[in-house]
């Protein structure tokens, strides 16, 4: 399961973002992948400094400020954000991401868009499965949410440049079904108490949600 969360940074954040990596130092971005994926990666990754890491903080402060993301994650912390660019030529071939990122397991990725769709070609995230492929080309400012463990690979950008921010979360609760449950429940919950208010029902479910984070969480 994926989920695609809208409006994680405004324009205005988006536009910041950018002018921070615009002045930053970007290098090869097989230096931080494993010996496999290192054979299929052409990136460039932005470099350490105050630049990344602002970027880095500002990415993270907005998604935990996403009620979509931390429903759907979550999210015990937030691990290895790198910020990446893809020029004419460039592709990350199909890979799994690593189970531990900065010696903590990693349970969901996600990407981060930053470049508008028309301003380049190629370049969708291409997610693999039983059933096909499916390709994702966000605005920017929206992102990506999905299972570390799921084989994928960014298609070659043929024309201008792709800009996102990726990075791993260790999610509170291991398992993918029972993050699905919480988040399911969360929904029914916001639901019944935008139609109804706070009634009996919604006080039950509420109960249940916290009972089943009790048994499930990892803290």
């Amino acid at each position: 399961m994926l989920i695609h969360l809208q409006n994680v940074c405004s324009p205005d954040q988006v536009a910041t973002l950018r002018a921070l990596i615009a002045k930053g130092d970007f290098d090869d971005g097989g230096k931080t992948a494993g010996r496999v994926a290192r054979s299929v990666k052409s990136n460039q990754q932005l470099e350490s400094g105050a630049r990344v890491d602002t970027v880095r903080s500002e990415v993270r402060k907005a998604l935990m400020a996403h009620a979509g993301f931390v429903s759907f994650a979550r999210p015990k912390t937030l691990s290895r954000i790198l910020v990446s660019r893809y020029e004419a030529g460039m592709a990350y071939g199909s890979h799994i991401d690593d189970a531990l990122m900065g010696g903590r397991r990693a349970d969901l990725s996600f990407t981060l868009f930053l470049s508008e769709p028309d301003s380049y070609d190629g370049g969708e995230l291409v997610m693999e499965g039983a059933d096909g492929e499916t390709g994702i080309k966000l605005a920017p400012g929206d992102a990506v949410l999905y299972a570390t463990s799921a084989i994928h690979r960014v298609a070659t950008v043929t024309r201008g440049e792709r800009l996102a921010v990726v990075g791993w979360v260790r999610s509170l609760v291991r398992r993918a079904d029972q993050r699905e449950i919480l988040f399911d429940l969360d929904q029914v919950a916001n639901a019944m108490f935008e139609r109804e208010g706070k009634t009996r029902e919604l006080d039950l479910i509420l109960k249940s949600r916290a009972n089943l984070l009790r048994q499930w969480a990892e803290d």
